[in-house]
């Protein structure tokens, strides 16, 4: 823990983020947007936990950014997203093109906000950094444009709107930025796709098991996907309109339908071989799915 201290600076202000990067103080204590065209700070390879909501564009972006376990090419128009209290790392390279922006915001600025609940709904924040949103030019014109009202009233004298004004245009940043994400799940068919099968295959090994079926959680289904869980319950809700707990639930009534129907086993015995602790669990997940407890499904066939 000593050690792991000691490699990364927490920043706990924008004020002090903006003395790390050489910047002058901000305009507001609780938001800033940075231009990385104008940056001075050239650390290398310097470890970054900032208190702060993380929104970037990167273009031309020479090097890479890492986030927890993983490396990021950015290409042009790639916006990514990181909540707070995650460690960031820059590989600095010498001429590097640092075209982009960031928007950051101490979760403070939305405390006695709605957004300080609605923000935790948007998972992109939770996605891995390969997961990045790739935007097409006119989505890009659109983030730019709000950003552009935010840094206004950045820079305008404060008054008793200012704020509200502020916490409006991220919602509707984040807002775009879904509908944003859900276009991408449906264009990058390919790669969907590929996830989706994956999906499938793996759900349907874990189903397939003829003694005790030890139910995948979300995460560790995510795992063996290699991507982030949040990232993997989007994207199936995107294509298929349903999360991946969902999923799982369907898979599990759908393989409780087949043991009810072809064997004597009792409805307590079933639900301990899913796992659960409790038989009425089981019960209550298969009659919510289907309408009918276990007994009337069986009954319904003799």
């Amino acid at each position: 823990m000593n050690s792991l201290q000691q490699n990364f600076i927490k920043i706990n202000s924008v004020k002090e983020l903006h003395t790390l990067m050489g910047l002058p103080s901000p305009l507001n204590p609780l938001i800033t947007i940075i231009d990385h065209s104008i940056t001075t700070n050239n650390s290398k390879n310097q470890k970054l936990l900032l208190e702060f909501y993380n929104i970037s564009i990167k273009r031309s972006f020479k090097g890479q950014l890492k986030y927890g376990k993983n490396k990021y090419d950015f290409d042009e128009g790639t916006m990514s997203f990181i909540a707070p209290n995650q460690i960031i790392t820059v590989d600095a390279e010498e001429n590097r093109n640092n075209d982009g922006w960031s928007l950051l915001f101490h979760p403070d600025l939305i405390r006695q906000y709605s957004l300080t609940k609605t923000i935790k709904n948007y998972g992109f924040f939770s996605y891995e950094i390969n997961e990045a949103l790739h935007l097409s030019n006119e989505e890009e014109k659109t983030i730019e444009t709000i950003v552009k009202n935010i840094q206004n009233e950045i820079n305008s004298r404060l008054d008793n709107f200012s704020q509200d004004i502020i916490i409006s245009n991220i919602e509707l940043l984040l807002s775009y930025c879904n509908r944003f994400y859900c276009r991408q799940f449906l264009t990058r068919k390919m790669a969907t796709n590929d996830l989706l099968s994956n999906f499938e295959n793996l759900l349907h090994h874990y189903f397939s098991e003829k003694s005790d079926i030890i139910l995948p959680t979300v995460e560790k289904l995510a795992n063996e996907l290699n991507v982030s869980s949040s990232y993997l319950s989007d994207m199936l809700r995107s294509v298929t309109g349903q999360n991946t707990q969902q999923h799982i639930h369907n898979k599990l009534i759908e393989k409780a339908k087949e043991i009810l129907t072809t064997t004597d086993l009792s409805v307590s015995e079933i639900a301990y071989q899913f796992g659960f602790e409790y038989p009425q669990s089981f019960s209550k997940l298969f009659k919510t799915k289907t309408k009918l407890t276990p007994i009337e499904f069986r009954n319904s066939f003799n």
